[in-house]
């Protein structure tokens, strides 16, 4: 029997923070995940669409992230798909985004979900700002200008 072959680089990215949120600064973080979920976030079974970040009583959650359960887990033990996931942070890092979050306005909003070079799952969060919507059209804008361009230059050769 030969071997199903594996996705070696699976990364979830939040694309709608990109398009909501003007990204301040990145950090890479741990989650605490169960079995299953590790399974199911290889199959590629991850939305991170509306999901967010919250401190709570000194602990980082990430919320409404949604991992859909294996069709292999027994029916008895399916943990709940968009339950809140602790987040693994040191404390001095911890304190840093709280005062950031009460102080400033800022949001922290989760980027992708990704296996790194250990197979280990991480999350990059960032620190955001929110975006107006004249901000939303101008950067549309710019995009399609860009791509365009890119055409032009492509049937032009």
């Amino acid at each position: 029997m030969s071997k199903k072959e594996v996705k070696k680089n699976l990364v979830f990215k939040n694309r709608k923070a990109f398009h909501d949120y003007e990204i301040l600064d990145t950090l890479e973080v741990g989650v605490v995940l169960e079995g299953s979920e590790v399974k199911a976030a290889r199959q590629g079974r991850v939305n991170l669409k509306d999901s967010h970040i919250r401190i709570i009583k000194n602990e980082v959650f990430v919320l409404n992230m949604h991992i859909t359960h294996l069709s292999t887990t027994h029916s008895t033990y399916r943990p709940d798909e968009k339950r809140a996931r602790k987040l693994l942070l040191h404390r001095k890092e911890i304190e840093k985004l709280y005062s950031k979050v009460t102080k400033d306005g800022i949001t922290l909003v989760p980027l992708k979900l990704y296996f790194n070079s250990k197979n280990i799952i991480k999350m990059q969060i960032a620190t955001a700002r929110g975006k107006k919507l004249h901000d939303k059209r101008e950067d549309l804008k710019q995009k399609t200008m860009k791509r365009e361009a890119q055409q032009a230059l492509k049937n032009f050769r």
